[in-house]
């Protein structure tokens, strides 16, 4: 087949992959000049007046994305060096927290459980039996039911030191409007998941150097072409094929934003016959429904700051009145980056710019001791889709031959490297078998 993928991001470029080593021929379609959508790096000058790369949000691997790490070996992007593995750690800087051993599962959970610091017998007996209620339930609940109602019961402190930094740093989402499915579908696979499931994996090298430029180097050394700063407007059916800047292809995979696949959509939908309309209408009603949130990162520098650990937990407050807003700080110094450099992260962040630097550097100096200067700050604000109790997401499947892979479209995971990395290698098989490839 010839195949059509627009997008170069981690989704765009896990499709390219898949694709060429499904022996189809692959143009990629970038609209910017730089690979790695949501997940890439970018240049930064610091106080000192070196330069450095940094990146549009901090992103936390697991042990359980083993899609995302058999791509990067595959690659030729060797998880051991270029990812710090560290057992599960949401530590504060009090030193509250939990931290798992180096033990295989679930028994490193259940030792991290019984090891929290701050957190009394009761704290560690209202999760432990929670815990267990999942466990015999399959990890299953109700479509409707929110993170804050599988919680019911649970106390204060493993709720705000335990529960709501997981959900916020992988749904985005807060707690009480929180999917209670896919959260537990998280639990599962990292908590609960095979040995090394819930590991924590730091990248320490820039993002676009983790996966995407070693992904383009691997899909063009194999015949595929990558057409950078090449933005796709729309495109036009040719019976049973369709046409993207005069080129015909046997199928098209958008690895867009939501925003950009539908803008793509709603040009394209003059020129398509009435059924194949109807479909991509019906598919562009569900992703317009989606709800997005905003992700905040804010570097700042400290000469000579180094953290306790590569990542710590902030104690933070909720939007609006949020004086703390960030939920995690990373020490870029530990993770290949110059010294000093910390991330703070705002995970489903709202609020000025302006207003949130001045908060972090107010929290940092309250919960670290650092007094800091803001380096750059990057506001994606449409960085996830809200990740809802009942939420209907789309599905892979546009229309005949024309394919969506992001990772907001349907699936187990939440707007993540591995969901992404999956709806990309998931859209090559579907659009090959409805071509009977």
């Amino acid at each position: 087949m010839k195949l059509a993928i627009v997008g170069a991001g981690w989704a765009g470029m896990s499709a390219a992959v898949s694709a060429v080593q499904a022996g189809h021929t692959v143009t990629v379609y970038e609209a910017s000049r730089n690979v790695g959508g949501r997940a890439r790096s970018l240049p930064c000058s610091l106080p000192d007046g070196s330069h450095t790369t940094i990146d549009n949000g901090q992103h936390i691997l697991i042990g359980a994305y083993s899609e995302t790490l058999a791509l990067m070996r595959r690659v030729g992007m060797d998880p051991q060096t270029t990812l710090l593995r560290l057992p599960l750690s949401l530590s504060f800087p009090d030193g509250h927290g939990i931290r798992f051993p180096a033990w295989p599962a679930p028994f490193d959970a259940l030792a991290g459980i019984v090891r929290a610091h701050g957190w009394r017998l009761s704290d560690k007996a209202s999760f432990l039996r929670l815990a267990l209620r999942w466990r015999l339930a399959g990890f299953e609940c109700a479509a409707g039911a929110s993170v804050a109602d599988l919680c019911a019961g649970l106390s204060t402190r493993v709720l705000h030191d335990l529960v709501q930094p997981l959900c916020v740093s992988a749904l985005n989402t807060p707690a009480h409007s929180a999917s209670g499915q896919v959260f537990l579908r998280v639990m599962r696979d990292s908590l609960f998941g095979a040995p090394g499931s819930s590991n924590l994996l730091l990248p320490r090298v820039d993002l676009s150097s983790l996966f995407p430029d070693a992904a383009v180097r691997w899909v063009t050394q194999r015949g595929a072409e990558v057409q950078m700063a090449s933005r796709v407007q729309h495109i036009t059916p040719d019976g049973p094929r369709w046409r993207i800047h005069g080129a015909r292809y046997d199928g098209v995979l958008l690895a867009t934003t939501a925003g950009d696949a539908a803008h793509i959509l709603t040009a394209s939908l003059p020129s398509l016959p009435d059924p194949v309309a109807a479909q991509v209408a019906h598919w562009r009603a569900i992703t317009g429904a989606l709800q997005h949130r905003a992700i905040t990162t804010v570097y700042t520098w400290g000469p000579g700051v180094r953290l306790a650990q590569p990542m710590l937990a902030l104690r933070s407050s909720a939007a609006p009145d949020a004086t703390a807003p960030a939920q995690f700080v990373f020490d870029r110094g530990q993770l290949g980056g110059p010294g000093g450099l910390l991330a703070f992260v705002i995970s489903d962040s709202a609020g000025d710019r302006a207003a949130l630097q001045t908060q972090v550097l107010a929290q940092a100096k309250q919960q670290l001791g650092c007094e800091l200067q803001v380096v750059q700050t990057v506001v994606e604000k449409r960085a996830t889709f809200a990740c809802t109790p009942g939420l209907q997401r789309p599905p892979l499947r546009i229309a005949p031959a024309l394919l969506a892979c992001a990772d907001y479209v349907q699936g187990p995971y939440p707007a993540t490297l591995e969901g992404a990395v999956r709806a990309g290698a998931a859209a090559v098989t579907l659009v090959s078998s409805i071509s009977g490839s």
